[in-house]
């Protein structure tokens, strides 16, 4: 089997695995490599640290540090956008990031990502194969340009013409060596900035970057001290990430909905679906629930979602900041729990969050 046969089988293996799009890239420095370093350099990636460790920046910029002898970096996708335009809520006052609504995806890419690396392993034994998903050191979404998957936006998210920008994205770096796929060369934004406009934050920058130290997911996921003060008002109810920007984006409007069952959302109020937990059906309600969970109980509740990444403590802040946000007289029982948590975060941002909804209920 020649090289190009072997691609497509390949990629035919990777569809026939429940991939929504499968591309080949060369194993080369990343086209926006400059702009990743640029991006470091203003400190933008807030304290993940991680994104700036020495070894992690020259696996970035360099897959063959990752997988000496790496030639070809194969990367795939699913899509998670819902049936409707705007994406059933698994919480009725909540607001929880879509992707973070099913089953963790980074498990469902580690079984296919396996799966299409035994197959490699069969049509040219003695390849070395490792996968990535985004917890890895890869610029996957430029990898995924250069692979013919989209185009980078001005809300730095990769967008497919008919899949649209809710696709999750991971990598297959080998040793084979197979031809690239055509590049997506064409930039389809124009001159649209509606998720520059949206952003209630600022976050996102004309120059088609995103300060993270600004960005909803960032500071409900990612971030573990204190949310800033002048950043909380405009988290409103979204207690895990944020989906604005793309929720504005034109090239979303008429995206088929996504086909894995595995990413789509639980019906809130059922004990769970498939498995997989579902949070209470308000913030009232969940905060008293985490309330009353240690820390190991909480990672067992909510084991296999994504909803582990901010631990029981953040999951406490952000809730207690989507109470205050509300401005609802019933939340302040719940909140008034929250002063004695043994969390001083907790605390602190319970103690905000009274005094906000004391400022709301007495105009």
């Amino acid at each position: 089997m020649n090289a190009s046969d072997l691609k497509e089988r390949l990629r035919a293996a990777a569809l026939e695995l429940g991939f929504d799009q499968a591309g080949f890239a060369p194993a080369a420095e990343p086209p926006n490599a400059e702009a990743y370093l640029a991006w470091l350099e203003r400190g933008w990636h807030g304290e993940m640290s991680y994104m700036a460790r020495e070894d992690a920046v020259r696996r970035r910029l360099a897959p063959a540090e990752a997988l000496p002898g790496c030639r070809t970096i194969i990367v795939v996708s699913l899509g998670y956008a819902a049936a409707d335009g705007e994406g059933a809520r698994q919480s009725s006052e909540a607001e929880i990031s879509r992707y973070a609504r099913g089953r963790d995806y980074h498990g469902i890419f580690e079984e296919r990502l396996a799966a299409l690396s035994a197959v490699l392993a069969e049509a040219a034994p003695g390849e070395r194969t490792l996968p990535y998903v985004d917890y890895g050191p890869v610029l996957e979404r430029d990898h995924a340009q250069r692979a013919g998957l989209g185009w980078i936006g001005k809300n730095t998210m990769l967008i497919d013409p008919r899949l649209g920008s809710y696709l999750l994205l991971g990598e297959l770096l080998t040793t084979l060596d197979l031809p690239p796929d055509e590049p997506f060369t064409a930039d389809h934004c124009g001159t649209c900035v509606r998720c520059i406009e949206a952003c209630p934050t600022g976050a996102i920058r004309l120059s088609r970057g995103v300060d993270a130290r600004l960005c909803i997911s960032y500071l409900t996921i990612e971030l573990r001290g204190p949310i800033p003060l002048d950043l909380r008002p405009l988290i409103g109810n979204r207690v895990f990430g944020c989906d604005i920007c793309q929720e504005v984006c034109p090239w979303n409007r008429e995206v088929p909905e996504g086909r894995e069952p595995e990413l789509r959302p639980a019906v809130a109020g059922a004990q769970a679906v498939a498995g997989r937990p579902v949070p209470p059906a308000t913030m009232t309600a969940w905060a008293t629930e985490l309330l009353e969970l240690s820390d190991a109980e909480f990672r067992h509740r909510y084991r296999g979602t994504a909803l582990l990444r901010p631990g029981r403590e953040g999951m406490l802040r952000n809730l207690c900041v989507g109470l205050g946000n509300s401005g609802r007289a019933d939340a302040i029982p719940v909140l008034e729990r929250c002063l004695a948590d043994g969390s001083e975060l907790v605390r602190d941002h319970a103690c905000w969050a009274l005094e906000r909804v004391a400022n709301a209920t007495e105009r």
